[in-house]
């Protein structure tokens, strides 16, 4: 028999690695929700709320390559967006699978529910327009083509991608046929001149760095980046972004490049490079120190996702995959200058001594074991475990250009699901905690044994630093009892603590080294006890609010 139309959607999702799908259901939304949990090979995981259900889908698509969000229209979606679009940003390919109202009740403008009442329905498909990069609704006569095109624009441009269902033609059998599209290839004439011009680059230099970014790690290029790290000697920084792009025990790494304002000895290193090569790497605030870095341009040798510009000339339609292949094969080994890069410095305090922020970093450094997958929240959580050296096959995942708060927990969920062998470490500041902490009942529900930590300062701490009033009123959250909300989110048989003093840190640490289950662990700090990168940004931005 032929499959249905959400049957052959969702048997092609699964073909190219989608075994989950996250979401909220809803009526209109029924004949997917219902498809979902009859595929055989596929689960359905039922999130809080439809951004909870985005934000997972984030967090999953980071260990997958591709993720899968399920929302009913109108209401169901729109709550959806803000993830969609931190997605669209961050360039991770999520398909989203709305169910619409059947057509008789489209084609007659009716007035039901989750519409605006006006009769229109493709308002909100064009609403989500801008934070996808394609979309289609889909029939028994498009669905076999639009879900190939679909798959394609996804994979091409590693962004989101909008599949509507009408409720009475989702279960309708399919009566057209596509096959898959090929992934992009580079020219080869294109793709041979820009090996050459960059091998004659770099032959002509006597020093240079790699700047590698997390585009790389997006299209699962990560290997084939360290073939050319290996063959060519080469050294490597990293920015904000791309941290664990690849392994930072290795010699080649010589530290985390944040601009002028932290690393001095990194931004020296970099900066003086006769020439740099950046590959697939954003410019963004958080990346380049908010925008303290000086990279030479005219030096830069720039392979982006489709395309290599060497010394003011771009080769077109070559891409980073493949470029990458090639220059592993084709450029020489050389010994390059590098230098060691540094970690967070030894662990301080003991004892009854309160929990600094000098204390508490190289701590959770220590924490983290080779495997480790670890979700940091935006804000001063993050920038302080940011620049702690990871030890091999940890990943470090932040979301460094959109920085929704709230987006680590539910994006935790996401990465546990999707690589559940793997153990997810979660650092998140309380006041994003508060946004999303519901979903921690989806660890407890599917057996998921996350360590959390939920650094509480009493208030929104990054907001406090960039504020022109620390005080203000805006800045303060309601007082939790943390460590209790994993029992009554039904977490049962977790390791909780909330710890006040560097003995009970240790203590606590201790313990959760050696948990069979999921941990959670409040650790409470000084109200303005901060990581040194958010004292820096704060100094920045105040100076350019003066005018300095």
């Amino acid at each position: 028999m032929a499959l249905t139309v959400i049957e052959h959607v969702l048997t092609r999702l699964q073909q190219i690695g989608i075994s989950d799908v996250f979401g909220v259901p809803g009526d209109f939304a029924f004949p997917v929700n219902d498809a979902v949990f009859q595929q055989p090979g596929m689960r359905w995981i039922g999130c809080t709320n439809e951004l909870n259900a985005a934000y997972a889908a984030d967090g999953y698509a980071r260990i997958k390559g591709v993720a899968a969000l399920c929302t009913t229209y109108g209401v169901g979606e729109l709550s959806a967006l803000a993830g969609i679009a931190g997605a669209y940003a961050e360039h991770l390919p999520i398909f989203h699978l709305v169910g619409m109202p059947r057509m008789a009740v489209q084609r007659a403008r009716a007035l039901v529910h989750h519409t605006l009442g006006n009769g229109e329905y493709e308002l909100f498909r064009r609403m989500s327009e801008p934070v996808v990069c394609g979309h289609a609704v889909m029939t028994p006569q498009n669905v076999a083509y639009e879900t190939e095109r679909l798959i394609a624009e996804a994979l091409y441009h590693r962004r989101p991608v909008y599949m509507a269902f009408p409720a009475d033609l989702a279960g309708q059998p399919v009566v057209s046929a596509a096959a898959p599209l090929p992934p992009p290839r580079s020219d080869p004439d294109s793709l041979k001149a820009a090996t050459a011009a960059i091998v004659a680059a770099l032959g002509e230099a006597s020093t240079a760095c790699v700047l590698p970014g997390l585009l790389v790690s997006r299209i699962g290029a990560s290997a084939t980046l360290q073939a050319v790290i290996d063959a060519s000697g080469l050294p490597f920084a990293t920015m904000f972004h791309d941290k664990t792009l690849l392994d930072e025990q290795q010699e080649a790494y010589v530290g985390m490049y944040d601009g002028a304002l932290m690393n001095e000895e990194v931004r020296a290193f970099v900066e003086s490079r006769d020439r740099l090569v950046t590959v697939g790497t954003l410019m963004t605030d958080f990346n380049t120190g908010s925008f303290t870095s000086n990279l030479d341009k005219d030096s830069t040798i720039a392979i982006d996702h489709h395309s290599v510009t060497v010394d003011g000339h771009t080769f077109p339609s070559v891409e980073i995959g493949d470029i990458l292949a090639a220059l592993a094969e084709a450029l020489p080994k050389r010994d390059w200058e590098r230098i060691p890069a540094g970690s967070l410095g030894p662990v301080t305090g003991e004892g009854d001594q309160p929990i600094t922020a000098e204390a508490l970093y190289p701590r959770w450094a220590e924490f983290i074991e080779p495997g480790d997958i670890v979700v940091a929240e935006t804000g001063t959580a993050s920038m302080g475990l940011g620049f702690a050296r990871m030890p091999s096959g940890a990943n470090f995942y932040n979301q460094t250009l959109w920085g929704a708060i709230g987006w680590a927990t539910p994006a935790a969920v996401g990465t546990a699901v999707a690589a559940p062998e793997r153990r997810t470490v979660l650092i998140t500041g309380e006041g994003s905690h508060q946004v999303t902490a519901q979903e921690l009942g989806q660890f407890g529900m599917l057996g998921l044994k996350p360590v959390v930590f939920v650094l509480n300062n009493d208030g929104y701490l990054i907001e406090r630093l960039l504020c022109k009033d620390p005080e203000i009123g805006y800045n303060d959250i309601a007082p939790w009892r943390y460590a209790e909300l994993p029992r009554a989110l039904g977490c049962e048989g977790w390791t909780t603590a909330r710890v006040t003093t560097c003995g009970e840190l240790d203590d606590a640490l201790e313990a959760a080294r050696k948990a069979n289950g999921g941990v959670y662990i409040e650790v409470v700090t000084g109200r303005y006890e901060a990581s040194p990168l958010s004292l820096k940004l704060s100094e920045r931005m105040k100076k350019a609010a003066a005018g300095g």
